[in-house]
This record gives structure tokens, sequence and C-alpha cells, in this order.
């Protein structure tokens, strides 16, 4: 009965999948920045934020898209 009550837990030595690091969200951040401050300084910093943003944001979708296709078939 209390088998019923106790959470299911990996079994030892299961491999656990972490992300490597990345600079995208740093850089993210600093393009997101650019354009924000182009609005009110000039319109070419804020079509190069946007650009950068955009093609940053495009990256970090493929990379992550990378990382979950090597995951194991079984993992859920």
């Amino acid at each position: 009965m209390s088998d019923d009550l106790e959470p299911q837990v990996p079994p030892a030595g299961e491999e656990i999948h972490m992300p490597g690091s990345s600079i995208q969200p740093f850089l993210l951040a600093i393009s997101i920045t650019v354009a924000l401050i182009g609005v009110t300084i000039s319109w070419v910093l804020t079509i190069i934020g946007g650009i950068v943003t955009i093609w940053i944001i495009v990256r970090w979708i493929a990379d992550t898209r990378r990382d979950v296709a090597q995951l194991p078939v079984e993992h859920e």
C-alpha cells in the first residue's frame, strides 16, 4: 500500500540532461536594449537591435531543437 504513495524515483545512474552554457540570453538582452534605446535616439539603432534580436531568437530556438533531438527516444 505504501508503494502507491511513494513518488517514482529514477534508477540510480540515470543520466540527467542539462543544457550547456550559452551567451545567447546576454546577447538577447543587449540587442533588446539597443532597440529600445534606438526608439529615442535613432531609427537605425532600432532596426539593428530588432534584426539582431530576431536572429538571436532564431539561433536559440535552433540550438534548443538540436539539443532536444539528441535526447534518448525513451525520454519523456
